[in-house]
Formats: structure tokens, C-alpha cells, sequence
């Protein structure tokens, strides 16, 4: 018994070391992380080095502990303000979007698997919801950078749609099973469904302020606050699923509230949780991997890759673009959105739950569920970033690499003491001076310390300690920071010129129009039409359509004021020559266009020779 532990413990070790390296090799080359994961766990698995493993409710529950581990997390790593710009698509997208995109796939199964329509509706639950550590890691790892709000739609999307997919599943296995049929999908689901998100969300949101107030009052060793956090926040996702209420949308509310307030030990937190959830990710895509078994694959193979390809291309953008109808996402947003749908560990834990259930195809819906999740990873997971860039939304960077600590000050401070290493080509090394309210005391340069005033002008490499507010932090990471790379194309995304945005918007008119301004419009200045276009605040790098032009935010001040405005003159490039991904707004652009081309037309005069005719 002992021996066997020991080897247990062996193997799976090797297999955690063999996928911890294994992620060096892949982000060399570009490959998706979690489908390297998933392949180890499959090598490794009865049909590869033979390792037999067969327990899919040990398997789901590990996996769901995996998840609430992640979406604290992702939730912790989540700003107010990213949540703020994105909240309503994001919402829309994990609830409305998942319930369309379940009921499209339900037809495509119906048709190559030969599935009820409910049955077809199970498995499109199954896959219905787009993977929050696929969609975290490819994004804030894979050095994709594009508009805040698009970002923060699909991370916020990913934390949250979980639930509806879960809900929805968990309700379709006990029908099923039941032999009711649709019959059985009456008003008590609904009510069941609200019961549980809202408890999810008030024992979230309850959850999240006692972590911060437990955390802010045990403050005597700083290596258990991490100890402390993860802890507290398993034990919101166990009460509120206990209760039944939702356990992950309530871990997810409970980061993104502790993740927000001012927090005893935050840097500490964050820092062990990313390796936390490196970890969690590992060992849950290596145990779902070795639960398949790859032979029985065949026998369903050309269907399952069929209805992967039906997900991608056709069920999950239809239900994107349904969806975001009615916000302000250009085209090119929108087909992102859409093709940023992966699936993963998720839709993998969610086919373990018609086995459990006792359905007689269960297996039917897990080796399908495994099989869309690979085409989904190895199709979307290797083109992300050269579809960000065909759609021309990699926006150029504002800065370049900054290398900081921020180290937590005992106690109510409202300081915090931040290091800083100077970069190559920073402004402070061009000689750019440090402000005095930022307060810096130390530099540390080749191994030896000396105070700033005695250290004269700074050089590369040196060590810059200071004490500041919390509030100015990305100010100073613009001193520090080095050049940004400079793309050919920049010009081209910022547009041909610059205008003041202190400038009436009435001359913006004049110029582009006219009569494209709204009576509230008329007496705005640039800066403040395209705020409230914006929807109230302005990002970097935002565009919006005026007319025959696009006006594009090239730069915002300390207050997030807009700095500068560019134009350019040449209309966005459509994402598809289909009309598709388009919003309600560009609806109503082109048909005004075409009701405008209609009255032009109508009232041109007649040609000299016809009223020549006409008057004989």
C-alpha cells in the first residue's frame, strides 16, 4: 500500500514536471497551452504509456475544485473598471449567448448524431461556454493586446458563463434521465435558475468582504494571508453550493470584491495564486486527459470534428452577434468575440455529468465533448493572435516593458513602497525627473545601496525604491518604463492626422456632415462627444464612426481626460463581406446611406434630351 502511494506520487510528479516544461517548448512556438496539457494527459493515458484511470466523479470533483481556484483567481486579477466597461455584453454573452448557442448546436447534432433535439440541447450545454483559463491564458499571456473593452468582454465572459452552462446541463441530465421529455422543462427550472444566481451573486458579494475584512485584521505573519485567502474563498464556493446556490459565479464575485479593495498582503496573494492556478490547470487538464480513451474515438470521429467545426464557424458567431447586437462593438470586435469562443476543461467536466447521471449514451457525450475541445484549442488556441491582427486589433502599446514590486506597508498606510528597475531608453534614464510626491529614498546600484539625493543621475539596471499613493502607480510606470516598439502600421491605426479634442464638435460637423450631431451633441466639444459615444468613458486607442471618417483616441492624461484625437479618413475595412457582426448603430448608418442614395437618385433632374422629348 505504501508502494503504491510512492508510486502514484511518482508518476504523477513526473507528469506535472514533463507539463511545467513542456510550457517553456510551447511558448516558443506558439502552441496553446492547455492543448499541451490535454495531449500529456491523453499520452499518458490507457491508450499511450497505459495508464489506467477510469474514476470520472473523483475526476469531476478535482476539476471543479481546479475551476473555483482559477475563477478566484480571475476574478482577483479583474479590475472594477474592466468589469464596469464590459458588464452588460459580457453578461449578455454568458447568459443569452450560452442558451443560443446551445439551442444552434442542438440542430447540428440532431443532424450528424442522430440525437433528440433535447438530447442535442444537452450536448450543446455541454459545449456551450467558452473556458475561463483558456481565455485568461491566451490573453493576458499570449501578448495579445487590444481594446480594453473587447478584453475585458471576453475575460468577464469566461468568469461568468459558467454557471448558465452548468445550470443548464445539470437540469437536462435529470430530465433525461427522468424520461419526461420537454415536458419536464417547465417554470420550476426558471425559479431554480434565478435562486441560484442570485445566491451565487449576494453570498459572492458576502463572501468577498469578509475576506477582506478577516485579511485586514490578521496581519501578523504575511505568508499565511495567501493561505488565508484561498481558504476563504473555497469555502464561498462550498457554503453557496451547499445551499444551492451557484459555488462558481460566487468564488468569481468574491475575487473580482477582494481583488478590488485595499487588501493586507495583495502582492503576496497574487503572486501565489498565479502559481496556484498554473498548478490547477495542469493537474486538471492531465486528469481529464488520461479519463479519455482515445480508441473509441474513431467510431465517432467525423461527426464530433463536423460539429466542432458547426461551433466554430457557424453556432457560437451567430449567437455572438445576436448578442452584442445592441452594443457599440464594431464588426472587427465582434468577429473577434465570436471566434475567441475555446472551450476546454469545462465543457470536459460538464460530459462527465450525463456518466454520473446514469444515461445510457453518457459516453456518447463525453468522448464528443473531448473531441470539440480539441478541434476548438487546436483551431481557435493557434490563431488568435493572427486573427487579432488580420481584423487590425492589435492596438500599438503605450509603453514598453516595466519591471516593479510593490511591497504592501504594515498597518492602515495609505502608501505603498514600490521598486522599480530602470529600463534601457526609460524617461527617467533620458533624464526625466522623478516627481516629489513620489517620495523616492533608495537606489540600489551594483550590489551597493546609497539615498536617492546622493545618487545623482540614474543609470540602467539601478534599483529606485518609493513611497507613493496607490492612485499614481501607472504614472510612475511610464518614467520607468522602456521605449515602446514602434510598428510601420502605427500610423495607419492612429489614423493621417491629429485634431484638438478641445475643438467644438459643431466644426467636426461642419466638415463631415452635416446634421450628424444630436441636439445634446451640438454644444460638445470633441473630447466630450466621443465620451458620451463612448457610453461615459473614454479608452485608449478607442474609435468611433463619424460619417465618412473615424475618429480614434491616440492618447488620454493623468485624469483619463482625451490628450489627442486622430482621423482617418478611410472607412474600417468590414470583417466579412457577409452582413454580419454588424451592430444596431451600423444598421442604421447603412440604411440611412441607402435611403439617402434613394432620395438622390429620385430627385435628380431629368436629362436635357428627355425633357427635350417631353416638350413635343
Amino acid at each position: 500500500m505504501v508502494e503504491a502511494f510512492y508510486i502514484l506520487l511518482l508518476v504523477g510528479t513526473i507528469l506535472v514536471l514533463v507539463a511545467a516544461f513542456s510550457s517553456l517548448i510551447a511558448f516558443r512556438f506558439g502552441a496553446p497551452l492547455l492543448l499541451v496539457f490535454l495531449s500529456i494527459g491523453l499520452i499518458a493515458g490507457v491508450d499511450g504509456l497505459g495508464i489506467s484511470f477510469d474514476n470520472f466523479a473523483f475526476a469531476y470533483m478535482l476539476g471543479s475544485l481546479a475551476l473555483a481556484v482559477i475563477l478566484f483567481d480571475s476574478g482577483f486579477g479583474t479590475s472594477v473598471h474592466s468589469f464596469r466597461v464590459a458588464a452588460w455584453p459580457a453578461l449578455t454573452l454568458a447568459s443569452i449567448g450560452v442558451v443560443l448557442t446551445a439551442s444552434l448546436f442542438a440542430f447540428g447534432a440532431m443532424l450528424l448524431l442522430d440525437l433528440t433535439w433535447l438530447e442535442g440541447l444537452l450536448l450543446g450545454s455541454i459545449v456551450g461556454s467558452t473556458d475561463a483559463a483558456a481565455v485568461f491564458f491566451l490573453l493576458r499571456i499570449g501578448g495579445i493586446n487590444i481594446r480594453d473593452q473587447v478584453r475585458s468582454t471576453l475575460e468577464v465572459e469566461s468568469g461568468t458563463n459558467d454557471p448558465m452552462a452548468i445550470f443548464l446541463t445539470i437540469a437536462l441530465v435529470e430530465v433525461l434521465a427522468s424520461g419526461e421529455g420537454i415536458s419536464g422543462l417547465n417554470a420550476d427550472f426558471l425559479m431554480l435558475f434565478i435562486e441560484q444566481m442570485a445566491l451565487g451573486l449576494i453570498f459572492g458579494l458576502l463572501g468577498g468582504m469578509m475576506i477582506v475584512w478577516i485579511l485586514n485584521r490578521f496581519t501578523s505573519d504575511r505568508s499565511l494571508a495567501p493561505i488565508f485567502a484561498l481558504a476563504l474563498g473555497l469555502l464561498v464556493f462550498a457554503f453557496t453550493g451547499a445551499i444551492g446556490g451557484s459555488g462558481f459565479l460566487a468564488v468569481y464575485v468574491a475575487g473580482i470584491y477582494s481583488g478590488n479593495r485595499k487588501i493586507f498582503a495583495r502582492e503576496a496573494i497574487a503572486r501565489f495564486h498565479a502559481g496556484l492556478t498554473w498548478l490547477a490547470q495542469i493537474i486538471m487538464f492531465i486528469v481529464l486527459g488520461l479519463l479519455a480513451t482515445p480508441s473509441q474515438f474513431p467510431s465517432i470521429a467525423i461527426p464530433a470534428i463536423l460539429l466542432g467545426l458547426f461551433l466554430v464557424f457557424i453556432a457560437r458567431p451567430l449567437a455572438v452577434w445576436l448578442s452584442l447586437l445592441p452594443f457599440q462593438m464594431t464588426q472587427q470586435e465582434t468577429g473577434f468575440v465570436a471566434w475567441v469562443g475555446l472551450r476546454g476543461a469545462v465543457s470536459i467536466l460538464l460530459a462527465i455529468l450525463p456518466l454520473l447521471g446514469g444515461m445510457e449514451n453518457g459516453l456518447l457525450f463525453f468522448n464528443t465533448a473531448f473531441i470539440i475541445v480539441m478541434v476548438s484549442l487546436v483551431l481557435q488556441g493557434w490563431t488568435i493572435k493572427p486573427v487579432a491582427r488580420k481584423l487590425g486589433l492589435i492596438i500599438p502599446p503605450r509603453m514598453g516593458e516595466v519591471d516593479k514590486i510593490e511591497l504592501d506597508l504594515p498597518g492602515k498606510s495609505t502608501h505603498e513602497l514600490i521598486s522599480y528597475r530602470v529600463m534601457k531608453e526609460s524617461p527617467v534614464l533620458r533624464g526625466e525627473r522623478i516627481p516629489r510626491w513620489a517620495m523616492p529614498s533608495l537606489v540600489i546600484r551594483d550590489g551597493r545601496s546609497m539615498r536617492y539625493q546622493y545618487a545623482g543621475r540614474l543609470q540602467e539596471g539601478d534599483q529606485v525604491y518609493l513611497f507613493v499613493t496607490p492612485n499614481y502607480i501607472r504614472l510612475l510606470d511610464r518614467l520607468f518604463a522602456s521605449r515602446a516598439p514602434v510598428e510601420e502600421d502605427d500610423e495607419d491605426f492612429f489614423g493621417a492626422f491629429s485634431i484638438s479634442p478641445s475643438r467644438p464638435a459643431k466644426e467636426l460637423d461642419a466638415a463631415y456632415g452635416p446634421g450628424l450631431l444630436s441636439p445634446t451633441e451640438q454644444h460638445m466639444t470633441i473630447a466630450d462627444l466621443l465620451t458620451h459615444r463612448l457610453g461615459g468613458r473614454a479608452e485608449y486607442a478607442d474609435r468611433v464612426r463619424f460619417g465618412s471618417v473615424v475618429l480614434i483616441v491616440r492618447d488620454l492624461d493623468e485624469q483619463d481626460a482625451i490628450k489627442s484625437v486622430g482621423v482617418s479618413l478611410e472607412p474600417v475595412e468590414p470583417a466579412t463581406a457577409l452582413p454580419v457582426f454588424i451592430n444596431m448603430r451600423e444598421i442604421a448608418h447603412r440604411i440611412r446611406d441607402r435611403l439617402r442614395q434613394y432620395r438622390g437618385k429620385s430627385a435628380k433632374p431629368p436629362e436635357a434630351g428627355h425633357r427635350g422629348e417631353e416638350s413635343h
